[in-house]
């Protein structure tokens, strides 16, 4: 059965998906030089001349034959693309029918206040009357993603594709869980590196990862883990969410002094996180995916049967000029993914690509991401 890996970007779980053996091509919008090293790709700029857009990824995947999809971010805000890419194939991720529950605000507000699931106040257009002016609000995009478009509400009307979300003070974090639509297994919780200056990010974007989650003490983390487990125990059910999944939450102190993780979004594909899970487990994120829609589950705790212990992290490098690339064929073996082909140009505020980075410490996987950061800067400046 050959599956089409379609979205954005592309390469991580094709990595995972060839290295557990299946049959996959792949459709997004960078056409990164590793990832074609390993797998057949298609582009849409480089192949189709066109830019990106879910319909223009849906308008490409007609040219390519396949028998089944797997989508990625940010496909999850069309569930009507979904549902055109999946008709006549088997559709490996969540149907059209929970995309559009999952990513609706007001269910997913809704959902939270019946399920007791802690999480921020969200006000919906129309609503910015109720907006506590002592409470600091972000104004996000209804279709959010990556963190992009988030900025921080200055009184304005809403207009009919944003909200308005109670800034949290706290850690950023997300879960990763694979659902067969009524169970869930918990499989890590990661640090989210957001608009760090290291990396090039601005604000609220998203911009990497570091796995495992810490924080000031081991029992701490440890109620972040079962209340988590708690929280996609019942997103699970209530949505009847499938396959490998996604949250993004903060991690607040709670009305009792200890941490709590508040509910931000719910990401229901694949997510970047996913990546350093299966560096630290050796485990397939995709296989567990694809399995899970036969309604097998894995036995797994988090946190233990590591690996390869430690820290791993991944940070994605943004653009803060316009740039053509240097040569980047030696890139993979220096620790390097999402690696764009020599000569390409990459306008400022654009990735560049992602670099990853172990370490026997939280502080010091940070320190060896910003040092490969700032190594991929030189290069581009000519100072190697």
């Amino acid at each position: 059965m050959k599956t089409l890996i379609v979205g954005l970007s592309t390469r991580a779980i094709a990595e995972s998906a060839v290295q557990s053996g299946y049959d996959v091509v792949t459709l997004d919008y960078f056409g990164d030089r590793d990832q074609r090293a390993i797998v057949r790709n298609y582009a849409l700029q480089r192949d189709f001349d066109l830019p990106f857009s879910p319909q223009a990824l849906l308008e490409a995947s007609h040219e390519l034959q396949f028998d089944a999809i797997v989508f990625t971010s940010s496909l999850e805000n069309h569930p009507e693309v979904v549902e055109e890419l999946g008709r006549g194939r088997r559709l490996l991720g969540n149907p059209p029918s929970v995309l559009r529950e999952v990513r609706d605000w007001s269910k997913l507000r809704a959902v939270c206040d019946v399920e007791e699931i802690p999480s921020p106040t969200t006000l919906l257009p129309g609503e910015e009357k109720e907006a506590d002016p002592e409470i600091s609000w972000l104004r996000k995009p209804v279709r959010s993603g990556g963190g992009h478009d988030v900025a921080v509400w200055s009184g304005q009307s809403l207009d009919q594709v944003h909200v308005l979300q109670e800034r949290l003070e706290g850690r950023p974090a997300s879960a990763a869980f694979v659902a067969d639509g009524r169970r869930s297994v918990l499989i890590a919780v990661t640090e989210q590196l957001i608009g760090r200056e290291a990396l090039g990010a601005r604000g609220y974007t998203w911009c990497g990862n570091i796995f495992p989650l810490t924080l000031p003490s081991s029992e701490g983390v440890n109620d972040v883990l079962r209340s988590v487990e708690r929280t996609v125990e019942r997103l699970t059910r209530r949505f009847g969410l499938r396959g490998v999944n996604g949250m993004d939450f903060v991690v607040a102190d709670g009305p009792d002094g200890r941490p709590q993780p508040l509910l931000v979004e719910v990401n229901p594909r694949y997510t970047a996180s996913m990546e350093l899970v299966e560096r630290a487990y050796g485990l397939s994120m995709f296989d567990l995916h694809v399995r899970s829609f036969d309604g097998e589950l894995p036995a797994f705790s988090p946190g233990e049967t590591l690996e390869h212990p430690g820290f791993h992290g991944k940070g994605i490098l943004y653009a803060e000029r316009d740039v053509v690339m240097p040569r980047t064929d030696t890139w993979r073996s220096r620790g390097r993914r999402d690696i764009p082909f020599s000569g390409e140009e990459i306008e400022t505020g654009h990735p560049i690509c992602t670099v990853l980075a172990q370490g026997e410490s939280r502080d010091l996987c940070w320190s060896h991401l910003a040092a490969g950061a700032e190594g991929v800067r030189q290069e581009l400046s000519g100072d190697r």
